[in-house]
């Protein structure tokens, strides 16, 4: 507990817990990967949360309330943390760009997908974000990835397959517009990725993932107002619902996902999109009535250990460099 701890206060919110000084990044990596994990748990939960609150919000309604929960809390962190301005003026531009590919276009695309495919076929589609993340590594910044990697990340697809179980029958039935929402989404979530990335070193984890955090807010304040939706709507059951979205999966979730992209990188953290499937099913099962099969077990086991050897082969390139 006292590790967790020391983890969550030291790589999340940059807070000392030991006055002993760490000599080396690296150091810091394996409390970033538990963290990460933790993410993970709380996204796969993500998913069954927010398909029964779309149940009575539009996306972008349920996006807007979930990230003013957000903002309040990452705010208050950073209030009492840092009292540096909040960001330059020549990255505004740069925040939006975050803000409109990795907080609204990709959780619009994700959230609109669930309306024609279930949760966890769906989070086989977003499986291929690391896949991309290797492309743009190799394309854009000549980074070539190892072959343990690239086996790696081949293995990760086919242990999903057999987490989803796919229907081949199924795949053809109507569903092509959530394929491609989904699809889409997996792009998004790499320019947020590489572009989060790229402000490395600007701004402290919690600044920076506040600045993203009022620019989703300021971009869908307009449809807000709009289009409110009555009082009447917001029963005990949808606030906690918001309040799990803004609170630990947007606002606990952005702040380990920003400090990994600072620590690990963008193709390193984008393989723990793997693990999706896994914490999706599992949760699919015990709040959609899902079922799980042997062979997704099997499939589940293949996916962490895969997703183990990827991660740890994009380490070890990335401290070579």
């Amino acid at each position: 507990m006292y590790f967790l701890r020391t983890a969550i206060c030291y790589n999340v919110f940059n807070i000392e817990v030991r006055p002993e000084r760490r000599s080396a990044e690296s150091m810091n990596k394996k409390p970033v990967y538990i963290l990460m994990c933790m993410v993970i748990v709380i996204w796969g939960l993500d998913f069954s949360v927010a398909k029964n609150a779309l149940a009575t919000l539009d996306p972008m309604l349920l996006l807007f309330c979930k990230y003013i929960a957000s903002v309040a809390m990452v705010g208050l962190i950073r209030v009492t943390k840092d009292r540096s301005p909040l960001f330059k003026i020549k990255d505004i531009w740069v925040f939006f760009i975050c803000v409109i590919f990795g907080e609204i276009l990709y959780f619009y695309c994700e959230y609109s997908a669930m309306s024609y495919m279930p949760v966890s076929l769906l989070s086989i589609v977003l499986a291929f974000v690391p896949v991309v993340s290797l492309i743009i590594d190799r394309v854009i910044y000549k980074r070539r990835p190892g072959r343990k990697a690239v086996v790696g990340i081949a293995v990760c697809i086919v242990g999903i397959s057999l987490i989803i179980g796919v229907d081949w029958q199924v795949l053809s039935q109507g569903r092509i517009l959530g394929y491609l929402l989904a699809f889409f989404s997996v792009f998004c979530w790499n320019i947020y990725n590489f572009v989060t990335a790229s402000l490395h070193g600007r701004y402290s984890t919690y600044t920076l993932t506040l600045n993203q955090l009022i620019c989703t807010c300021i971009l869908l304040l307009p449809f807000a107002l709009k289009f409110p939706p009555p009082i009447s709507v917001f029963t005990p059951t949808l606030i906690g619902e918001i309040l799990f979205l803004g609170l630990l999966s947007s606002g606990v979730g952005y702040l380990v996902l920003v400090r990994s992209l600072h620590v690990l990188g963008p193709t390193a953290t984008s393989v723990f999109s793997n693990f999706l499937p896994v914490t999706t099913t599992l949760f699919g099962w015990l709040a959609l009535g899902e079922t799980i099969a042997p062979l997704q077990l099997v499939g589940g086991a293949i996916v962490i250990a895969a997703g183990y050897v990827v991660i740890k082969e994009i380490g070890k390139s990335q401290e070579s460099v």
